[in-house]
């Protein structure tokens, strides 16, 4: 039965969040370290000597390295978007509780509804580039 069959998680959408959580971590963990890595240790130094609190120092830190940070969660969002195989295996596919969109794909695909599958395909795509165009417009805020 297994861990998440033991805990009744096996086909539920917590099981699938946990699923997408492990699959992200170290996406975000790497990304994040790596833009926390490149600041520039003159930052640290300088927010330390003029007697910045550990919170106030925290958020100079997070202010410095905002877009590193920005760039992992994005990076994460967008492989979870792809995500197929660790969904269906602990979600199981179930109609109406855990099928997502390319669980879908999967499913009309394997029935032969190639057209049903390239319409949801699609959708996922624009979803995608609207996505990707918001963050874009974002970036050239400076947001």
């Amino acid at each position: 039965m297994g861990l998440f069959g033991e805990l009744r998680l096996l086909f539920t959408q917590a099981a699938m969040i946990i699923a997408q959580t492990i699959i992200a971590l170290p996406i975000v963990t790497g990304l994040t370290h790596t833009a926390l890595m490149s600041l520039d240790d003159l930052l640290i130094k300088t927010s330390i000597t003029m007697g910045s609190s550990p919170f106030q120092l925290f958020a100079v830190i997070l202010r410095e390295a905002r877009y590193g940070i920005g760039t992992a969660v994005i990076t994460a969002f967008g492989r979870l978007m792809a995500e197929v195989g660790a969904v269906m295996m602990v979600g199981g596919n179930v109609r109406y509780q855990t099928r997502v969109m390319t669980t879908a794909i999967a499913l009309q695909k394997g029935m032969g509804e190639f057209q049903t599958a390239l319409a949801l395909g699609i959708i996922l795509l624009l979803l995608s580039f609207i996505i990707n165009f918001f963050l874009q417009f974002l970036k050239g805020r400076r947001v």
